[in-house]
């Protein structure tokens, strides 16, 4: 079951009796449990029917002992393991799993790592309760994911100031929600939309000098717009990696390279394919145009070059500053 239908089941208060919440990507699994706490009991029922455990200060045996008691003056009691990852003998939880009480939800947190579906322990949660495998959303799956987040508010962002943020912010979703949220405060109250002009002033993101804006100059050969990117880039490194910049360049120019490929260029099929908002499809389109495979070739071989003269390969005194000013003029000439 996915985070959505268990979010939906738990506010119609269609609970099950274990939830195993496991996976790299701990903001699904922070959110269902927050949910779980702060919903399932009055603030009066929980004083004597919540209990929040920790697995590096408890055993199997503790949380089963927790699990199996019985409400007081309520319909439930509520046990949180946090940090579950950490109980060396977790397997014997099967001797709770497999005849759960229905009066207590059994919330157990395992950030970080993931259980053998071939288990006893997880295919008897799977058929008793619920199994959530909280994985991290890849990068071009991040821009789709924000603009979603603020539907549900009834905020709205564009295409290009979406992925902006996925470009500053990555794919980390307890970031980019703690980063929304000075957004959406920060929206006037005229309008419910988040600009680039908003995300800058708020958030610190340029919106003239970034990798996206990099991108297109490189394409558009615009010399002049191109170095005052990299000549703000090499003024502010930590905000710029150069690390950073060449996997972004590396990823585009690929998928500029594959563009050239593809046998249906319908807008819906390269979306698809390069697992890219429809809305930028275009922008791949005159890219082709202007990069034919032989020249994309040669920028994939720059682009090696550089990052090798980054990490200490044949190069002693370029800076980063210097190592991309040479990238970009290359790209360019």
């Amino acid at each position: 079951m996915d985070f959505n239908q268990i979010l939906t089941d738990l506010k119609n208060k269609n609970y099950k009796p274990i939830y195993f919440l496991m996976g790299d990507e701990t903001y699904f699994i922070d959110e269902i449990t927050n949910y779980i706490s702060a919903n399932v009991l009055t603030e009066t029922e929980k004083i004597f029917n919540q209990v929040v455990l920790y697995g590096k200060d408890v055993d199997a045996v503790a949380v089963i002992d927790a699990a199996r008691r019985y409400p007081m003056m309520a319909s439930h009691q509520v046990v949180i393991v946090k940090e579950a990852q950490n109980i060396k003998n977790i397997d014997e939880l099967i001797h709770y799993s497999e005849k759960p009480l229905k009066t207590t939800i059994l919330v157990i947190n395992y950030k970080y790592k993931t259980i053998d579906k071939r288990k006893k322990l997880y295919n008897s949660i799977d058929k008793m309760g619920i199994v959530l495998n909280s994985e991290k959303l890849y990068e071009n799956k991040i821009p789709d994911w924000i603009t979603k987040y603020l539907a549900q508010s009834g905020y709205s962002i564009a295409p290009e100031s979406a992925a902006l943020l996925n470009e500053f912010l990555g794919n980390d979703l307890g970031k980019i929600v703690n980063e929304l949220s000075k957004l959406v405060i920060s929206v006037p109250s005229n309008t419910k939309r988040i600009t680039n002009d908003l995300i800058e002033k708020n958030i610190g993101i340029s919106k003239d000098f970034n990798n996206f804006e990099l991108q297109k100059a490189l394409v558009a050969r615009d010399v002049l717009k191109a170095n005052r990117i990299i000549d703000h880039f090499e003024k502010n490194p930590k905000d710029n990696p150069l690390v950073v910049t060449i996997a972004l360049l590396f990823s585009y120019f690929q998928k500029i390279f594959t563009y050239h490929f593809l046998k249906d260029k319908s807008k819906g099929a390269v979306a698809s394919v390069l697992k890219v908002n429809p809305y930028f499809v275009t922008d791949y389109e005159v890219a082709a145009k202007r990069l034919p495979p032989a020249k994309l070739v040669e920028i994939f071989s720059l682009l090696r070059e550089v990052d090798l003269k980054s990490k200490g390969v044949g190069n002693t005194s370029s800076t980063d500053g210097d190592l991309l000013k040479e990238l970009v003029f290359k790209i360019m000439h």
